[in-house]
């Protein structure tokens, strides 16, 4: 499959005004995707909740209890709804999991999903659409729609937000474990180049995250790649895999081994490393000196799924005190409107911190990538050689 192996693009409509985001056009732009339940329901089928609640996520992506090891959200839902959310965290990178469901989804078969989460600036949460393979949400179901961020209702993938919400929003930049690195990696260069730490670096298989940082450590704009800029950094990141200093690519699987120092440093995502550094105060998380990208995922039901359950779900977690939760958890930028409010109640230090509410000093050093490279059959091919997909 030729599709692009990306994690990340955030608020579609505002990549087409320019290479940074204001505060106010990223606050109001966090918006998203929707999921399904365990019944099968369509949007014209019955109005009753399913026992259970099928949701495929990304790791490290909702509250736990350390204690207990449950999930607090999850709980709260259940003695709510009477629901109970079998939670799977099986999602590593889009362009994987997309491959394990297309075929049953194409031969018309249910994937044992109401929820799957899938990021907008790779192409397949406009594939599951456009392919008949999602479900349409039960807006009436979902009353706190009504608090997701403004400049999010339009995105390119869902224009009418017909089918998807937004689940949460991230940034790309550099990870380090300083019982390696002693200090942390700030620059590209210094990742790709730097003899210290060959053999113990890992890119990610995303080709907006990946691209867009190496392209602003060349000098280029990620949110307008051009045939000589896109080169540049194939060619760039190629000689790093060649010479050895690059060891692999990855989704999500980073997080181990740069939590045992097995890696030095690595692009990674904002809130993985967050969520790492209570039992690993080693671990730092920076943007890039020269800049990073900016990303939301997107929760869907797919075809089959219940919509009706899976629509009162997503209702649930757009309510501002939930949306706080987990965002005060997970430590990504949140979609709905009043969960900055609501996370100071929680910790006032949280609702200051700019991974989960991005100030304009960090929103004027991130990028999104441009949505047309990631329709680029050639672009698409050249990054799969690349990355040996």
């Amino acid at each position: 499959m030729n599709d692009v192996v990306t994690r990340a693009e955030l608020l579609r409509r505002a990549a087409l005004g320019g290479v940074a985001l204001s505060l106010p056009s990223w606050l109001s732009a966090c918006g998203g995707d929707d999921g399904g339940g365990a019944a099968g329901t369509t949007t014209s089928g019955p109005k009753e909740l399913a026992d259970t609640l099928r949701f495929s996520n990304w790791p490290y992506y909702i509250d736990v209890d350390k204690k207990t090891k449950k999930r607090p959200t999850l709980e709260q839902f259940k003695r709510k709804t009477g629901v109970t959310v079998q939670y799977h965290e099986d999602i590593n990178d889009n362009a994987t999991y997309f491959g394990k469901i297309q075929r049953p989804l194409s031969q018309g078969q249910s994937i044992d999903r109401d929820i799957i989460v899938l990021t907008d600036n790779s192409r397949f949460p406009g594939l599951l659409i456009d392919k008949g393979w999602a479900e349409k949400l039960d807006r009436a179901a979902i009353p706190n729609i009504k608090n997701l961020q403004k400049s999010l209702l339009h995105p390119s993938f869902d224009p009418n937000r017909e089918y998807s919400l937004p689940w949460q929003s991230g940034m790309t930049g550099i990870a380090s474990n300083l019982k390696v690195t002693k200090k942390p990696v700030t620059s590209v260069d210094q990742l790709l180049e730097d003899r210290k730490l060959h053999g113990k670096v890992t890119l990610l298989t995303e080709m907006a995250d990946t691209l867009s940082l190496v392209m602003l450590a060349n000098g280029d704009d990620p949110t307008k790649v051009d045939d000589t800029s896109f080169q540049k950094a194939i060619d760039r990141i190629q000689r790093a895999v060649n010479s050895g200093q690059v060891r692999q690519f990855t989704g999500n699987e980073y997080t181990g081994p740069l939590a045992r120092g097995d890696l030095a440093a690595c692009f990674s995502w904002s809130g993985d490393v967050v969520q790492l550094i209570p039992d690993n105060p080693k671990l730092v998380w920076n943007l890039a000196d020269s800049g990073g990208d900016i990303w939301t995922d997107n929760m869907l039901i797919p075809k089959g799924g219940d919509v009706y359950t899976a629509s009162t779900f997503m209702n649930f977690v757009y309510d501002p005190k939930i949306a706080a939760q987990i965002a005060a958890y997970i430590n990504y930028v949140s979609p709905v409107a009043g969960s900055k409010d609501a996370t100071r109640k929680i910790d006032p230090k949280l609702a200051d911190n700019p991974l989960i509410f991005p100030d304009d000093e960090t929103l004027s050093k991130v990028v999104i990538f441009d949505v047309d490279a990631l329709q680029n059959q050639d672009y698409l091919e050249k990054w799969q050689a690349l990355i040996g997909a």
